[in-house]
């Protein structure tokens, strides 16, 4: 599957019943498109963990309904979700989620191996994703000779082997340092829009903005604000629509940090006086 939205229609997810009900979910809708990266945001607690466990068919909602293309999620039984999200989805912790005793080469073979796939195609497959990412002269380390970020783009290396529809990240950059968790956001952004992947993020770091077509907020299980981004196309400034300086250009809206942006964009589409 490589051309499928995410879809989410009025979820709600309630924990006990009677007094002791808590919902930690109300009401959400969502919609990702391919290519898309969205961020959500939102203090302790606010349900942003539920969220994201329903998105990846590893909680069902109380009410409403999630799919993923032409895969209504929510309506699926148990015992096949196992196998969708192994084929659909891929999944980015902050915490790297990689298994010691192997390889990073193998550490993405095995993800792969689940799937019925040889030994020897798992591994292939592997190894061109990590030579994609800059790690070919990693291959035969142990993840503890890694440095962060390199555990970071194993991880990302993991859920891609599948080629996944969606890939839900949890906090990607909690663990690294600031180049690090740029380079990250970076590839994420990437994987977005060359592979035409489906990207939600939860986190609560700013600096993932700068990647994200959308930042929503979520607050007490609901979606309470919502910000479309844009790139200024003369410094590469990440800006906010609602607030950036927009400009226009054969029938197109600009968005720019400044106006000396949006000023030196359009002088130099209007050429020298």
């Amino acid at each position: 599957m490589t051309e499928a939205g995410l879809r989410v229609d009025h979820v709600t997810k309630r924990f006990g019943s009677a007094d002791t009900e808590v919902v930690a979910v109300r009401d959400v809708s969502l919609q990702v498109k391919p290519g898309e990266v969205v961020l959500i945001m939102g203090p302790s607690g606010s349900g942003k963990t539920t969220l994201l466990l329903m998105l990846g068919a590893l909680l069902k909602p109380t009410e409403g309904t999630i799919a993923l293309g032409d895969l209504e999620l929510s309506a699926m039984s148990e015992g096949k979700l196992p196998d969708i999200r192994l084929r659909h989805f891929g999944f980015i912790f902050q915490d790297f989620n990689l298994l010691s005793a192997l390889s990073v080469q193998d550490n993405v073979a095995f993800a792969a191996e689940l799937t019925g796939v040889s030994r020897g195609v798992a591994r292939s497959k592997a190894a061109a994703l990590l030579t994609e990412l800059g790690l070919d002269h990693r291959l035969r380390f142990p993840p503890e000779k890694l440095s962060g970020g390199e555990k970071q783009r194993v991880a990302i290396a993991r859920a891609l082997v599948n080629d996944p529809a969606l890939i839900l990240a949890d906090e990607p950059t909690a663990n690294l340092d600031s180049s690090h968790g740029r380079e990250t956001m970076r590839l994420l952004r990437e994987i977005a829009q060359k592979r035409g992947r489906s990207v939600v993020i939860v986190s609560h770091d700013t600096r993932i903005k700068e990647i994200a077509d959308r930042v929503l907020w979520l607050e007490d299980g609901e979606f309470t604000n919502a910000v479309e981004m844009a790139t200024d196309p003369v410094c590469g400034m990440a800006v906010e629509r609602d607030v950036a300086i927009a400009g226009d250009r054969d029938g197109q809206t600009y968005y720019f940090c400044a106006r000396g942006c949006r000023d030196e964009f359009l002088a130099g589409v209007a050429g020298p006086p």
